[in-house]
């Protein structure tokens, strides 16, 4: 799993501004799914709902700034239970130091690029080199040395691509010459107020040079837009280095057929879409995470599935392939038939999401929650003053229409917001909005 990589900066995503060989050899060797979403775009949460298979009100953990109890049951506890060896490498920002891992080497807090420290069980190490391909490092000397008589279940989870976004040396000049091709809603202005804008909201540490002199609005943003998005790429660079690099070694250990091998993201995010770089939003850009599997014994290759996955499906789906029940207290469902291309009966056909960090100072983006179908989106922004947002998914793809107020969409308002309602008493969370 890496940390904020957009599915469209994925090539076997159709990305238009980078190529990734070695994570579309998943895709092509295995499924893609086209709609796995996210139940609280921004890294704790998400990371929580992972492995606990709860929605952030179910876990405690809604923001950054809270931790995850050590107490909480989660798909690593289950697998090390039933015989699994289980390892954390890299990425961990729960605050509480990871249970249920026989094998844990994980980041303070976001940890650095360059040089990083890591915590361990017998305390802080810093290690020279680059961080993605230390956690690489570090996965692969866990998985040689690992017990063969037994099954492992290893997260390698990477610090990139989050801001502020340093890239390896040896790509330090990938992309130099080449004009990034800019999204079409570049220039759009903030819609929330949000602190998050291409230019505007940079900081001098992000852009790791000072803005030319004079240079402001769209022509700042223009500028921006090219530093940024290249160092955000030859982060992903490293990564995709990375899954090559596992992905051979199982190739080459007779480990290709019996493991089943995903690739993530904690999230979507923001590449200039809407004018906008972070994620939170319950846009499209930033809800929607890459999803890539790839199981030889099960999957067939080139699959793709279209149907609404969440990341708090993620903890029962790897019980399932583990032969594991389902827990009552997790809100997830397997999705293992779906990873086949086949629909279950009665699957989802919306999900609910809510961010919870409302105002924070760094990105002033407004608390809110909704309901997204396979055509539509609803967004509640509960204010004062309360505010909705509705899209057609088909005809908008890019969310640049809110529909709410037509008169001809007023069935189809009463009818999501019933759903959203819905899903609030399912999963026992009811913000006031009606």
């Amino acid at each position: 799993m890496s940390d904020d990589h957009a599915s469209h900066a994925i090539s076997a995503y159709g990305s238009r501004i980078n190529k990734t060989p070695n994570i579309d050899r998943i895709a092509r060797e295995g499924v893609r799914l086209e709609n796995c979403f996210c139940t609280n775009s921004i890294c704790t949460p998400s990371r929580a709902a992972i492995l606990t298979g709860q929605y952030s009100h179910k876990n405690g953990v809604n923001t950054l700034n809270d931790q995850l109890d050590p107490k909480s049951r989660s798909v690593a506890k289950y697998l090390q239970a039933d015989g699994y060896q289980t390892a954390m490498i890299g990425k961990w920002h729960l605050v509480t130091e990871p249970q249920g891992f026989d094998h844990w080497r994980i980041l303070p807090g976001q940890g650095a690029y360059y040089n990083p420290e890591f915590i361990e069980p017998a305390g802080r190490k810093k290690y020279e080199g680059y961080c993605t391909d230390l956690i690489t490092d570090f996965s692969l000397d866990w998985l040689k040395n690992r017990d063969t008589e037994k099954p492992f279940f290893m997260m390698c989870h990477h610090k990139a691509p989050h801001r502020a976004w340093d890239p390896a040396p040896k790509y330090k000049d990938f992309l130099k010459d080449v004009t990034v091709p800019e999204p079409s809603n570049l220039y759009e202005p903030a819609r929330h107020g949000e602190k998050m804008r291409i230019g505007e909201d940079f900081s001098e540490r992000d852009l790791k040079q000072k803005p030319p002199v004079g240079l402001t609005g769209d022509a700042l943003r223009k500028w921006a837009y090219q530093v940024y998005i290249k160092d955000y790429l030859r982060c992903v660079q490293s990564v995709d280095d990375s899954v090559g690099r596992i992905l051979d070694y199982l190739d080459n250990n007779n480990l290709r057929e019996n493991t089943l091998v995903i690739y993530s993201s904690d999230q979507g995010f923001f590449l200039g879409d809407h004018g906008l770089y972070d994620k939170r939003l319950m846009y499209e850009e930033s809800l929607r995470m890459p999803f890539l599997a790839r199981y030889p014994k099960e999957i067939k290759a080139g699959t793709v599935n279209a149907d609404i996955v969440l990341n708090i499906d993620f903890a029962h789906t790897f019980m399932d392939y583990a032969g594991l029940g389902r827990d009552q207290y997790m809100d997830g469902e397997s999705f293992r038939t779906n990873l086949q291309g086949r629909t279950v009966d009665n699957w989802r056909k919306s999900m609910y999401y809510r961010y919870w960090m409302h105002d924070d100072p760094a990105h002033h983006v407004p608390g809110h929650y909704g309901v997204r179908t396979r055509q539509h989106k609803l967004i509640c922004f509960p204010g004062p003053p309360v505010a909705w947002e509705l899209y057609d998914l088909q005809r908008d793809p890019k969310e640049m229409r809110n529909i709410v107020a037509q008169p001809e969409n007023e069935l189809l308002v009463k009818r999501l917001r019933q759903e959203l309602t819905r899903l609030q008493h399912k999963y026992s969370d009811s913000p006031a909005h009606l």
